[in-house]
């Protein structure tokens, strides 16, 4: 099955069109599946007063200003929306992106997006969840900081509204930037699939793309991860996120492992087959054998190749009376 990668491109754009752009060139030239944005309007995402998040104050070196005035800085507007996707289909990469509130809700919905994207942050949000169910389009849904409960009870008013339960991906996450590895916890993603029946993926915060590459190997479905066109710019999430060349070995890497997976059956691959009488053995004669002698244990040895008699016949051999004499080495025949 192939893995579902969307490159978060999120907000670090930092508020420029033309470095959004840039985002979905880096994204293309990667070999991703979508190129993901956020859309907001600060004003109904966050109160006035509302503190940054630790990660964020730490990021941008400062924490006085209120995330209002972080996030209105980094909002696009509608017709930059639409030149984005117009420049998504110029480059041969999906166009996707967050809601954070209902009217960029309605709005996505009115681009004709194909699918949902729900944050961590909107797992417990009554309102928002109606609103995206009501669409009936398919959903991934990230779940950092979210309990079993919790996630039941947002499936619960997805479907209730209109998603379809077969149109439900969940997403293993851990709400922090950058996230500590040894909190990642990618057996959760598993446990969620045996709880919900549901395709699973993972959401990658961390540092570096090993984990996420891992998730592939443990049956995630949809990788997400934040990237940049350089750590170094200003803004919360650009150092919890890959540069272009670490986007695109992450992709490359998963490619890899989805091809390694296959298909499950136990069986020699064609790579295999050619070695098969290389590296087995046949029953060969381990001493000079006359006609009539009984094989037994010490006149018969077990050698490359593999072109005679398996060795797993040994005991249906011993015993037996030699057709004709045998040089030593020589193939047993019957």
């Amino acid at each position: 099955m192939r893995t579902l990668i969307i490159a978060e491109a999120g907000v670090n754009h930092n508020g420029s069109p033309e470095l959004a752009r840039q985002l979905v060139d880096a994204a293309a030239a990667a070999g991703v599946d979508y190129v993901k944005f956020q859309t907001f309007r600060a004003d109904k995402l966050v109160t006035r007063t509302a503190r940054q998040a630790a990660y964020q104050s730490r990021n941008l070196g400062h924490g006085e200003e209120s995330q209002y005035t972080m996030l209105k800085r980094l909002e696009l507007s509608p017709d930059d929306h639409r030149t984005l996707i117009d420049h998504c289909n110029a480059k041969g990469v999906e166009f996707l992106s967050t809601a954070f509130d209902l009217e960029s809700i309605a709005f996505l919905d009115s681009l004709g997006l194909p699918l949902w994207k729900v944050p961590s942050g909107e797992i417990t949000n009554f309102p928002y969840l109606r609103a995206i169910g009501l669409t009936g389009k398919p959903v991934i849904l990230s779940t950092g900081m979210a309990t079993l409960d919790e996630i039941e009870a947002a499936v619960g008013v997805l479907t209730r509204f209109g998603t379809p339960r077969n149109g439900i991906t969940l997403l293993h996450c851990t709400t922090e930037y950058p996230a500590p590895k040894d909190q990642v916890n990618l057996r959760a993603m598993q446990t969620m699939h045996e709880r919900f029946g549901l395709p699973v993926g993972y959401s990658d915060h961390t540092e570096g793309i090993e984990i996420p590459v891992a998730a592939v190997a443990m049956g995630a479905t949809v990788i997400e991860k934040h990237f940049t066109l350089d750590r170094n710019l200003p803004g919360p999430d650009h150092k919890a996120s890959l540069e272009p060349d670490e986007l695109t070995a992450m992709v490359r890497q998963i490619r890899a492992v989805e091809s390694a997976l296959g298909n499950g059956t136990k069986e020699p691959a064609p790579a295999e087959q050619p070695n098969i009488p290389i590296a087995r053995k046949s029953i060969v004669a381990a001493t000079a054998i006359q006609r009539g002698e009984l094989f037994t244990e010490e006149n018969l040895t077990a050698k490359r190749p593999g072109t005679g008699l398996s060795p797993m016949l040994w005991e249906s051999i011993v015993g037996r009376t030699a057709p004709h004499d045998f040089e030593p080495d020589q193939p047993i025949e019957l």
